[in-house]
């Protein structure tokens, strides 16, 4: 193992005490280094926020504007510029920390020592299962001779992009769901070998929604797997979801992003005829699905092979048989590729 310690690194991740969450979410993603260091107007240590702190908050009614100040951890492990890189590694170890501020007697940041992980590649194998049947009608004419997930985004299909980035967080073993057009993508990604992967499929003989086809898995292993929509691009980490899953020992684990929809209208309530309230073009937030989900083996009995099933009335199943349903807040960069509009985001995103 070796440790990195740099100024380029800690001065990226350094935010004023004013910023919000939002600020935070973007440098956690933008920098990679799973913390970020919030300093007061004298640049001293205010505290750290990490991708946890963020969505403990998000679960607990903040939203992305909220004030960092409201997440932050305001007593983190930090250690002086005497302690060497050797001990930090002990201090990491013991406290199952990947990251620690260096401080000055005055709590200024020095620097920041950081986990190499870059030496030590992670190999899951934990199985993802990815949604590729669909005919996405919405998407034509694009779709008429490729199916969506093959539809290229900054050179490459989005189900490339979805695979790669699976593949560097650990994942190894694949199995694509196909229908529509479905030998386009047997051609192009074959048994995964030359993406150094291996790759099964399931075949539907007719569609079967986004949960249906998982009645013809034939899961061998207790070990949670991935369900991941063959038309979304994200940021999200697949393997913090599937650490969280376990963490909360869930049954299925949603990921769910918050939208925001401003009302292109003043929206009058009334209670009759009287008028109770009018409201200017406001703006509704709800979560709503985000396309990526953990579930345990045995949610697969609650459905009936060949038998059509969304994931939704999935998840309605799994409450009604009091199984354990979660959601995951997402913060990271998501998009459905549902219509041209996001094919285009999904473009300058990617290129980014």
């Amino acid at each position: 193992m070796t440790l990195k310690n740099t100024s380029k690194v800690w001065k990226k991740i350094i935010l004023p005490e004013a910023s919000s969450i939002l600020d935070a979410a973007k440098n956690l993603e933008d920098n990679g280094v799973q913390i970020v260091l919030v300093v007061d107007k004298k640049k001293c240590l205010v505290g750290t926020v990490s991708d946890g702190d963020i969505r403990r908050g998000l679960l607990a009614g903040l939203d992305l504007n909220s004030s960092v100040l409201k997440v932050v951890n305001k007593k983190p492990r930090v250690v002086p510029e005497a302690v060497t890189s050797d001990l930090a590694l002990e201090i990491m170890k013991s406290n199952n920390l990947r990251q620690i501020p260096i401080v000055d007697k005055s709590n200024k940041i020095k620097g920041i020592h950081l986990w190499d992980e870059i030496t030590v590649k992670e190999s899951r194998s934990n199985i993802m299962v990815i949604m590729a049947g669909g005919k996405g009608i919405r998407m034509r004419p694009y779709t008429e001779s490729c199916p969506k997930p093959m539809l290229e985004v900054a050179n490459k299909p989005i189900l490339q992009h979805i695979i790669e980035k699976a593949k560097n967080e650990g994942f190894n073993k694949f199995i694509i769901s196909v229908n529509y057009l479905g030998q386009m993508i047997k051609d192009f990604f074959g048994s995964g070998e030359k993406f150094g992967i291996d790759i099964e499929y399931l075949d539907e003989d007719s569609p079967l929604g986004t949960a249906g086809s998982l009645s013809l898995l034939k899961i061998k292993t207790k070990e949670p797997f991935l369900v991941v929509n063959g038309d979304v691009v994200t940021g999200v980490r697949f393997k913090k979801i599937l650490k969280f899953h376990g963490t909360q020992n869930a049954h299925a684990t949603m990921a769910v992003s918050l939208h925001e929809w401003q009302h292109p209208f003043g929206v009058v309530h009334m209670n009759g005829m009287n008028i109770t309230k009018i409201e200017e073009k406001p703006v509704s937030r709800d979560y709503i699905n985000a396309g990526v989900y953990v579930l345990s083996p045995e949610v697969l009995k609650l459905l009936k092979k060949n038998k059509f099933c969304d994931m939704p009335e999935l998840f309605e199943r799994l409450k009604a048989n009091n199984f354990s349903t979660i959601a995951y807040p997402v913060h990271e960069q998501w998009l459905d590729v549902g219509k041209p509009d996001d094919y285009y985001l999904a473009e300058n995103y990617l290129k980014k």
